[in-house]
Formats: C-alpha cells, sequence, structure tokens
C-alpha cells in the first residue's frame, strides 16, 4: 500500500528541488541522473521491494480465492520492473541534468528502462483485472469496476506520453495510486464466505 504514495511523493519532492527538471517536460525516471540521482536510484530499489512484499502479503491475504495466484504474480512482476528500471537508468534529454541538450539519442540502457517499464505497467494493468474478481466476491462491485476501467486511463496516459509527458506520469502515477487503494480495499473488506 505504502509503495505508490511512498514512490511519487519522493518523485515530486525531487523534481521540485532539482535544478532543470520540469514536469512538463522531464519524466521522473530522469531523476536518477546527475549528482543527487542515487536518490532516485533508491527510491526506485525501495519501491520494487515494497511491491514485492506487497505481492507476497497479497497472495497470503487472498489465499487460494479468485485472482489469488495471478493477481499477486502480476504486482510482484511489476515490483521487479522498478528494479529493473534503476539497473538501467532513463537517458538524459530535455534539457535534464542541466546542460544536456533538448534532443535525447537512446541508449541500450534507456531502451532497457523503457521495456522494463512498459512491461511492469502492462503486469499491473492486468494485475488490476484480476484483482476486480476478488474485489467483486467481497461485494465491492464499484471498485471492481473501476479496477476494470483503470487500465485505460493508465494506458491513454501512455499512449498520449509522445504528446504530453504530464499525460505519461498522470498515468503512470494512476496506476501507483490505484494499486495502494485497491489493496488497501481488499484488506478491510470482509471475505468471502466458503462455499458462497
Amino acid at each position: 500500500m505504502a509503495a505508490g504514495p511512498l514512490f511519487l511523493g519522493a518523485g515530486i519532492f525531487q523534481g521540485f528541488a532539482r535544478d532543470g527538471f520540469d514536469f512538463t517536460r522531464n519524466a521522473i525516471s530522469q531523476l536518477a541522473l546527475g549528482a543527487a540521482g542515487w536518490i532516485q536510484t533508491v527510491n526506485f530499489l525501495l519501491a520494487g521491494a515494497l511491491l514485492i512484499a506487497g505481492a507476497a502479503g497479497l497472495r497470503r491475504m487472498l489465499g487460494g480465492g479468485a485472482g489469488g495466484t495471478w493477481g499477486p504474480v502480476l504486482v510482484g512482476i511489476f515490483g521487479v520492473s522498478f528494479w529493473a528500471a534503476a539497473a538501467l537508468p532513463a537517458d538524459a534529454g530535455a534539457g535534464f541534468p542541466v546542460g544536456t541538450p533538448d534532443t535525447t539519442v537512446m541508449s541500450g540502457h534507456g531502451a532497457g528502462h523503457m521495456a522494463a517499464g512498459m512491461v511492469g505497467y502492462l503486469a499491473l494493468c492486468a494485475a488490476f483485472l484480476v484483482l476486480a474478481r476478488p474485489l467483486a466476491t467481497r461485494g465491492c462491485r464499484s471498485w471492481a469496476v473501476a479496477s476494470r476501467l483503470a487500465p485505460v486511463a493508465v494506458l491513454a496516459g501512455f499512449m498520449a506520453s509522445a504528446a504530453s509527458v504530464l499525460a505519461f506520469t498522470a498515468g503512470a502515477g494512476l496506476g501507483l495510486v490505484w494499486l495502494s487503494a485497491v489493496t488497501a480495499r481488499l484488506a478491510t473488506a470482509p471475505r468471502p464466505q466458503l462455499g458462497s
């Protein structure tokens, strides 16, 4: 539950604190570049660890019930994608770090970073679809519907990233926040009775 808010909070704070960073031009991943980049790298590693621990907790919570196998696996893949993103930093560009040209030249590690994010967020979107079922079986029907719609909003933000980095950030942030909300709701919702 804490991974998304902590990751976003640390990223937003850094974005306002780092010289040359502009949320309308730069992705939060680029904060891992430059002298203070280690902070964002640690942010990726910590978020990944929290997501993987959360996936283990989700597996215990759901047991052998609806979504109890694939939901946690997909959330775990999402967590591992944060570790891959930490190991493979994004490319400099769009004026960040300070002194970087506006154009971005794709490197091998930059392509790996993008691939990790793509795999991770596709796994997250799939997890939302899978977790809609245990939400429904616990009587959280509106949450289940919203969980089926969340991937559309996340992917729309990613698709609009060519026109606006803010759209990408909003899509990624929505995915993190919705995962926190869904796991909190599953933790507090009454568990279905056996045989129901």
